[in-house]
């Protein structure tokens, strides 16, 4: 195998991976991305990764016999371990990609890992459709299978291969050999090296796009599917269809990695448009769910809301929002993903866990404001920062071109 096809392997491995690992904490996670590269450096991503996966799958594991206090502990744990996970995914993602191929590399890892909520939510609507009521036996089932598929993907790390310098263009090969030097001889300087990039020009622009890919993470993972469980107008099937609702995201955000990545549709393009596109998307489907889904949705009590929104409540619209909410996220992170390592390709771990920490504390602010605030102001706070979010990318990507057309000339 040529030098470019193992690189290649490796971020299909890469996104195998993690689409056996499914994440689910973001409270310890966000204060433990200040200690991730470090944590990377010493032990390096490949190690960082499998540990990290093991402690995932220790923590779906405890749901087979659930208690209290095993509960609040592992999820402490899980937490350290999601910010070290995705701190060496990004590393990882950045040295076996070039400037020409950090946009294909970053599609093609977001649609693998987003086969997990395709196949995921598909498992679970099949297995417990018509149930009334989940016993033991359907729980335990179901969640050693997850541990035991959380597992192979642990153990899919270790079949990356470390990439070779020379089958890449020479100021890459110089880039890679210093991003390894610095996580060899800088891994004290790590965390402040982290706290010096949240404060850089770049990264604070990115952050605004990275806050809001954490509220709408919290809305179509938590909040738009607790919606559509609550309304009766879709009749006694409403909490099954959580499952296709999960089922329809992923098929978006599938889509949207496959076209933006093994298409390569970004390079040839830009990112600008792709963002924008998500954008777009995304309002579509906000509007539509303003319209399709009552107000007192996400904090409606158990037995749900017999409100109705401005339309006759349809299945259809809700199940096409899901579809458009997946394949907007998949706009932004799949460029967020090759703009962050393209933009800090020196400097990648510390670049990712300021990634994953502004992500993470947004999706926790979201988790809290999302059980009091009524539907239409969370889709209006998605709006006000979406759209901000994507200026700020636009003069982002705008500084990358900039850059990009200096160096050119510099090389004369």
């Amino acid at each position: 195998m040529g030098p470019e096809g193992k690189t290649l392997l490796n971020i299909i491995i890469l996104g195998f991976g993690f689409m056996f690992i499914m994440a689910i904490i973001y409270g310890v996670f966000s204060a433990s991305n200040l200690i991730a590269p470090s944590v990377v450096a010493v032990i390096g991503p490949q190690l960082s990764m499998f540990f990290s996966g093991l402690v995932y799958s220790g923590y779906i594991a405890m749901f087979i016999h659930p208690y209290t206090w095993s509960f609040y502990t592992a999820s402490v744990v899980v937490g350290i371990a999601a910010a070290i996970l995705w701190t060496a995914q990004g590393n990882l993602l950045t040295i076996n990609s070039t400037d020409a191929t950090i946009g294909r590399n970053s599609g093609i890892f977001w649609a693998l890992l987003q086969f997990s909520l395709f196949f995921g939510n598909m498992y679970i609507y099949f297995a417990w459709h018509g149930h009334v009521h989940i016993s033991d036996k359907d729980r335990q089932t179901v969640f050693i299978s997850l541990t035991v598929i959380s597992l192979v993907g642990s153990f899919l790390f270790f079949l990356i291969q470390k990439p070779e310098p020379e089958a890449t263009p020479s100021e890459a090969s110089e880039s890679l050999l210093q991003t390894e030097a610095q996580l060899t001889d800088m891994c004290p300087l790590l965390t402040e090296k982290a706290l010096q990039l949240s404060v850089t020009k770049e990264m604070l622009l990115l952050s605004i796009s990275i806050a809001y890919t954490g509220l709408e993470l919290t809305f179509y993972s938590g909040v738009y599917g607790t919606c559509i469980g609550a309304m009766t107008q879709f009749g006694n099937d409403a909490k099954s269809l959580i499952g296709l609702s999960g089922i329809f995201i992923g098929l978006g955000e599938i889509l949207g990695g496959g076209v933006f990545g093994m298409l390569n549709k970004c390079n040839r393009f830009g990112r600008n448009p792709v963002v924008l596109l998500g954008l777009i998307t995304h309002f579509v489907a906000f509007y539509l769910i303003f319209l399709n889904i009552a107000s007192d949705a996400p904090i409606a009590p158990e037995e749900g809301t017999h409100l109705q929104a401005y339309i006759t409540p349809s299945v259809e619209v809700a199940l096409l929002c899901s579809f458009l909410l997946g394949l907007g996220d998949s706009c932004f992170n799949t460029q967020l993903l090759s703009i962050v390592g393209f933009m800090f390709r020196e400097d990648s771990a510390p670049a990712f866990a300021v990634f994953k920490f502004v992500q993470s504390i947004t999706a926790a602010l979201a988790f809290f404001y999302s059980n009091y605030l009524l539907l239409h102001w969370q889709l209006l706070i998605m709006v006000v920062v979406g759209f901000l979010g994507t200026l700020s990318f636009f003069v982002a990507e705008w500084v990358v071109v900039s850059s990009r057309r200096d160096t050119d000339y510099d090389n004369i």
